[in-house]
């Protein structure tokens, strides 16, 4: 065992340039981060860029310890769960079903309303969570109607308000809509509950009652080898989720981006043999989708705080790695992940070399790592293999 602890840090969304593949998901010329320096050209993260970062996507020779560099995703998607699974060996072939485009069929929305105790559905369009509560959430609290909506990404998301409905009985509904779309003209990866308070528009908040309805895992990833091994297996944020529980030997829900490394700094000052895997999804939800790269980049700022602090904690045995699923460059047209390369930044203070490390064509390359470093193998019918010898 080379490392004790090892820390597995996902910046939701940011890539840093369009992928080989880019023109078959139609997003050539993405670069989440460089686009963002081109807005914010005062962009201060003077912790990713000694990691690294610069080195691999604006060529700024600034590391000064670790190893970093790109990694292109095997999968056929951009969206969270087919990157965090590939990150755990999972090679994903068909994308998850969208309905961006269309909204959900009448046939789905008919039967989800008798299981939702025979509520009025309203939305089903593509929108984002805040616009959605400004355009129906009175709507849905005067007349006890049911609002539905998807996103560019495979979810069916569904709101409640805490007062008029009950996060319990929202919780029920989101229950009955992934029993629906287990089906596979339907099947999303994620239904996802989205509680909210207020009584009017302009007062309507999302909460952090948010629970995600994921898919299980299509087979054994490198979190069930950690688990059945006896080693610890500890997640921030919405990972519980993306997983559906498989693999997690504890559980830590986010309020945010801050509070999920708030909490990974807690979970340094404590002894544990495994993983820490995090992520953090306010880059994606609050700027990606958004479109606002001002605020992206001051996300990554408050990220780069709290990174310099986690480095300063490292024992010796420790392992951080820093690096994303998917790129939303805020940018782009539209609102859509964005098909990009990611970073892989890898730091310990053990390490007595540094440098840039060759591409690599599949993000499993952390997974198998993070197995190799623990004597164990990747599962079958899984890909990647690990960097973990590179690591001088």
């Amino acid at each position: 065992m080379k490392y004790k602890r090892i820390f597995t840090i996902v910046v939701d969304s940011f890539g840093i340039g369009h992928a080989p593949d880019a023109a078959q998901f139609d997003d050539e010329g993405a670069d989440t981060f460089g686009h963002i320096l081109e807005k914010k050209p005062n962009l201060h993260i003077p912790n990713m860029l000694s990691l690294g970062l610069g080195n691999i996507c604006v060529q700024k020779p600034t590391q000064t310890h670790g190893y970093a560099l790109r990694l292109q995703e095997a999968s056929a998607g951009k969206d969270t769960m087919t990157g965090h699974w590939e990150m755990m060996g999972l090679h994903i072939t068909t994308p998850f079903q969208t309905f961006t485009e269309t909204g959900f069929p009448q046939e789905l929305l008919d039967e989800l309303s008798k299981r939702c105790d025979g509520r009025k559905i309203i939305g089903n369009k593509a929108a984002s969570g805040t616009e959605i509560l400004d355009e129906l959430a009175e709507q849905e609290i005067q007349n006890g109607d049911l609002i539905v909506y998807t996103s560019a990404d495979s979810v069916l998301q569904i709101c409640g308000n805490e007062e008029t409905m009950g996060v319990d009985t929202l919780y029920r509904y989101c229950e009955a809509a992934r029993e629906l779309t287990m089906r596979p003209e339907w099947k999303v990866g994620r239904v996802i509950a989205r509680p909210y308070t207020g009584k009017k528009k302009g007062e309507f908040v999302r909460t952090s009652n948010r629970h995600d309805y994921a898919l299980k895992p299509y087979g054994t990833t490198a979190l069930n080898v950690l688990k059945e091994h006896g080693y610890d297996v500890i997640s921030v944020g919405k990972i519980r989720d993306i997983f559906d529980g498989e693999g997690i030997t504890q559980a830590h829900k986010s309020k945010s981006s801050v509070h999920g490394m708030e909490q990974t700094l807690e979970i340094a000052d404590q002894d544990f043999t495994g993983l820490c895997f995090v992520n953090l999804v306010d880059f994606d939800a609050l700027w990606g989708h958004r479109r606002n790269p001002i605020g992206y980049g001051e996300e990554l700022e408050r990220f780069d705080a709290l990174l310099g602090q986690l480095l300063q904690k490292m024992r010796p045995d420790d392992l951080v790695m820093v690096t994303a699923d998917h790129g939303n460059d805020p940018t782009y047209k539209g609102t859509d992940h964005t098909r990009e390369m990611v970073p892989l930044m890898m730091v310990s203070p053990s390490m007595k070399e540094q440098g840039i490390l060759e591409d690599e064509k599949t993000f499993a390359v952390i997974g198998a790592t993070i197995l190799d470093n623990f004597g164990l193998e990747m599962p079958e019918n899984t890909i990647g293999h690990s960097l973990l010898d590179q690591l001088k």
